[in-house]
């Protein structure tokens, strides 16, 4: 679970960004804007961002407030799981990322396949959504949402891309170094277990 402060923050941010998106009255709209600056003062007060980048980044949306979705797609090629390198950390990842505007869910994690891994892939099936905040990885600013879809590669070669600088198949007991960001040790071992049972339900949460 993250601390408590962050879950303050995304709240109080969350309802100012609403209430400013239908707010009419200039008093209503006055009191939105002190609560934003509130949630800002909570984050700098915690984190080593500047109070300028933390409004810029996690205060600057205007409409309704809503989580974020992050897609990762999940190939296996025998016993390995497909995994990317991130040039950010240098450590490992499912290749995805942030779900794109025109792009349905199946379409994203195909896209990321290719542009990180290199591979042409088509999606299968969704085996999970999670929500960010309860597995374990460090604290993030947004509330995110994370869809794991099950794809299976029909063409390509293994090529690194703008984001990745080297692509491997991993098996279960020989995992490398995990950006934890972007995806837990007990995730991946999770997506094994759809490898090992096919029909296992879709998790939730």
């Amino acid at each position: 679970m993250e601390e408590k402060w962050l879950t303050w923050a995304k709240e109080i941010q969350a309802i100012a960004q609403t209430g400013l998106e239908y707010a009419k009255d200039v008093y209503d709209i006055e009191r939105y804007e002190m609560l934003r600056e509130l949630s800002v003062d909570i984050m700098a007060n915690y984190t080593f961002e500047s109070r300028e980048t933390i409004r810029m980044s996690f205060a600057g949306d205007k409409g309704y407030s809503t989580p974020k979705v992050d897609i990762r797609g999940v190939v296996f090629r025998e016993d390995r799981i497909l995994m990317v390198r991130e040039k950010i950390d240098g450590k490992w990842s499912l290749p995805g990322g942030w779900a794109d505007i025109g792009y349905s869910p199946s379409e994203v994690a195909v896209k990321e396949i290719r542009e990180e891994s290199g591979f042409t892939a088509r999606a299968v099936r969704l085996l999970g959504v999670l929500d960010k905040k309860f597995h374990g990885h460090p604290p993030d600013p947004y509330h995110i949402y994370k869809l794991f879809i099950l794809c299976e590669i029909v063409g390509g070669e293994a090529a690194g891309g703008l984001e990745t600088s080297e692509v491997g198949f991993f098996k279960e007991e020989e995992l490398p170094d995990l950006s934890v960001g972007r995806n837990t040790e007990k995730q991946i071992r999770t997506m094994f277990e759809f490898l090992r049972h096919p029909d296992k339900a879709i998790i939730l949460d």
